[in-house]
C-alpha cells in the first residue's frame, strides 16, 4: 500500500447453523482473510488478490469488498473517496459453506470504518457495524462469529433489528472441516428450501438446538454431540444439490461422528472433542481436504501498520 494511512483487517472463517440451530448458531474457526485497504489520492480502484478467489474475483467497484466499503462511508455520512487500494490474502475457500462472503463484508465495513475514524469521521458503534453487516450478507448467523468469534446465537426481531450473543466453546472442542472440491452458492442451496415443514421437525429442531449449545459449552461428549447435532430442518432438502455432501453427512454421523452441513454446504463440519483424524479419514477417502481447526476466540480483529 501506497497510503502510510492504511488499516489492515483480520476475518476468521465461520460456520453456521451446525445442525440444527439453521439461521441462529454460528462458530468462528482458525482459518483467515487478510485484507489491507488503504484510500490513496489516485482516482479508481487497485485490487491485488492472493490465494483463494485470485484471478477469479471482480477487480473493480464491484468487487465485495469494495461494494462494503462504498455502503459504510454512505452509512456513516463519510464522503466517498475516489481511489481505494486493496491487497486481499485469501485463505478462506469460495462458496464452500465456510463464511467467504461474511468474512468480505465484516473486512469490508471495519476496513472503511477505520479509514473514515482516521479522518474525523463520527463514531460507527459496533451494534452499527453488526447491524450493517446483516443487512448486507442478509442473515446474522455467519457475520456474528466472524465479527465476535467463538459460539454466537444470532436472531431478528420482528422489526428487523439483529442481535447475538456470544458464548465461549469448551476447550475439548475440536471441529474438523471436510472440504470438497466443488463449490455450492448459497442462494441455490437456499432456493430448495420448502416454504412450511411439520411441527413435529420444528420441535425436534428446537429441542437439539438448546442441546447443542449445552454439549458446546458444557459437556463436549461425543454421544451427547451426536444427538444435538440431528437436524430436520434443512440438510435433507439441500441433498439433492449436494449428494456427495449429504452421503458424507450420513456415513460420518453412522460411524459416531457428530456432522453436519456447514453453512449452506457442501464443506462438511465434524464437533470432534479428541483426534478422530483417523477414523474421519477411513470414512472420507481421497476427495476431501480434512482440516482440523480450532474455534477462534475473538473474530475480527484491526491494525493499523506502522508507518516509517
Amino acid at each position: 500500500m501506497t497510503d502510510s494511512h492504511g488499516v489492515v483487517v483480520r476475518v476468521p472463517a465461520t460456520s453456521a447453523n451446525l445442525g440444527p440451530g439453521f439461521d441462529s448458531l454460528g462458530l468462528a474457526l482458525d482459518l483467515y482473510d487478510e485484507v489491507e485497504a488503504a484510500i490513496s489520492d489516485s482516482p479508481g480502484v487497485r485490487i491485488a488478490v492472493e490465494g483463494q478467489g485470485a484471478g477469479e474475483l471482480d477487480d473493480g467497484e464491484g468487487h465485495l469488498v469494495v461494494r462494503t466499503m462504498r455502503a459504510t462511508f454512505d452509512r456513516m455520512g463519510f464522503a466517498q473517496p475516489g481511489g481505494i487500494e486493496l491487497r486481499c490474502r485469501n485463505r478462506i475457500p469460495h462458496a464452500r459453506g465456510l463464511g467467504s462472503s461474511s468474512a468480505a463484508i465484516c473486512a469490508g465495513i471495519l476496513a472503511a470504518r477505520a479509514l473514515a475514524r482516521r479522518r474525523g469521521a463520527e463514531d460507527f458503534p459496533d451494534a452499527d457495524v453488526f447491524a450493517l453487516a446483516t443487512e448486507l450478507e442478509g442473515h446474522p448467523d455467519n457475520v456474528a462469529p466472524c465479527l465476535a468469534g467463538g459460539l454466537t446465537i444470532a436472531w431478528t426481531d420482528q422489526s428487523g433489528v439483529a442481535s447475538m450473543v456470544k458464548l465461549t466453546p469448551h476447550e475439548d472442542v475440536r471441529p474438523v472441516a471436510l472440504i470438497p472440491d466443488f463449490r455450492l452458492s448459497t442462494e441455490e442451496a437456499r432456493g430448495l428450501l420448502p416454504k412450511d415443514v411439520p411441527h413435529s421437525d420444528a420441535a425436534a429442531n428446537a429441542g437439539r438446538a438448546a442441546l447443542l449449545v449445552a454439549a458446546l459449552t458444557e459437556r463436549p461428549e461425543p454421544g451427547l454431540l451426536l444427538a444435538a447435532t440431528e437436524d430436520r430442518l434443512h440438510q435433507r432438502y439441500r441433498a439433492p444439490a449436494m449428494p456427495r455432501t449429504a452421503d458424507l453427512v450420513r456415513r460420518l454421523r453412522t460411524a459416531g461422528v457428530p456432522a453436519v452441513v456447514s453453512g449452506a454446504g457442501p464443506t462438511v463440519l465434524a464437533l470432534t472433542t479428541t483426534d478422530a483424524k483417523d477414523l474421519i479419514a477411513a470414512e472420507v477417502g481421497n476427495d476431501w481436504h480434512i482440516q482440523p481447526m480450532n474455534v477462534d476466540p475473538s473474530g475480527a480483529f484491526v491494525r493499523f501498520p506502522e508507518t516509517r
